[in-house]
């Protein structure tokens, strides 16, 4: 059966002010999370601008893609569908249902994988499918692209464009610390997502020919005394001071888009440990819709039609 369609799948966030504690119960469904957390949590929405960027530049990247995969001959119609929020899967589903659509390739908006970032994304697509009656609708998944020159040189361009800005001799002493969400040790013991962050961001400074850079985590959250990937961003921006660094560019390459856990953990949190230690700090942008991350997902999708 040939493809018909290419669905996006995404995390979703809330546009609104209003949808910020049904969007936050949405994600923590089945959970046991402190209402003081969930209150913690709306604080950073409210912080952010009441809402979540997430839906728009999803969409802007869905916008970007139609023309890309027309001009490289390929006409399948693209869909976009979140896990959390309007439009859900389940919305998304029921419309390709409607359509007559039966076979897809699924585009999932996150670069490194795990049980939460990838398997969960796929138990959401089956659910959405049951729950729409059409489970004949089958999707091949794009094969992983952490690594991809294509990926590396769009997150490397937005680095480059935040090193630039900078004077020959703070560019070369300035330090490059990648972030991607934390995951609980256990999850990750079971999985390569620690593998494949470090694997992206060793590219993204080779590309760059910076040898000046390490890793760290954000955004964790559950039970306080289970482990977790570390050092955080505060306590990795702390030990980088101790060490003598002067300046630190952080580079969210575990994340597609500027959206709240960006825009709180990196550009408020983070940033403010900065200042209080006496550190020059820059961030740079995640890749969102830049021309070559569009590229590469053109091209995989094309590799995926012709495999």
């Amino acid at each position: 059966m040939r493809f018909d369609h290419v669905l996006l799948i995404g995390f979703g966030g809330p546009t609104r002010p209003e949808e910020v504690k049904p969007f936050l119960e949405e994600v923590t469904r089945g959970l046991r999370i402190p209402e003081a957390r969930l209150k913690e949590v709306a604080h950073h929405y409210e912080r952010t601008g009441g809402s979540s960027p997430y839906n728009a530049h999803a969409f802007q990247l869905m916008e970007k893609l139609k023309p890309s995969l027309t001009a490289a001959g390929v006409t399948l119609p693209v869909f976009i569908g979140m896990r959390n929020w309007h439009p859900f899967l389940k919305e998304t589903m029921q419309e390709i249902r409607q359509r007559g659509l039966k076979k897809g390739i699924g585009v999932i908006c996150a670069p490194h994988r795990s049980p939460a970032s990838f398997e969960k994304y796929l138990n959401n697509v089956e659910e959405a499918k049951q729950n729409a009656g059409a489970q004949e609708i089958r999707y091949d998944y794009l094969k992983p692209w952490h690594d991809h020159p294509l990926f590396i040189q769009a997150q490397a361009g937005h680095v480059r464009a935040v090193l630039d800005l900078l004077g020959p001799p703070e560019r070369r002493a300035a330090h490059l610390l990648f972030s991607a969400h934390s995951i609980p040790l256990e999850m990750a013991q079971a999985c390569r997502y620690e593998q494949e962050f470090k694997e992206s961001s060793a590219l993204v400074a080779q590309e760059l020919a910076h040898p000046a850079w390490s890793i760290a985590y954000q955004s964790r959250s559950g039970n306080p005394r289970q482990p977790w990937l570390e050092p955080d961003v505060p306590a990795a921006l702390r030990q980088l001071k101790a060490e003598g660094k002067r300046h630190v560019v952080l580079v969210p390459i575990g994340f597609l888009f500027d959206h709240t856990e960006v825009l709180y953990d990196l550009d408020s949190e983070a940033r403010l440990e900065a200042e209080r230690i006496g550190l020059k700090y820059s961030r740079a942008s995640t890749v969102m819709d830049h021309p070559q991350f569009v590229s590469m997902f053109t091209r995989l999708i094309q590799e995926q039609m012709s495999s």
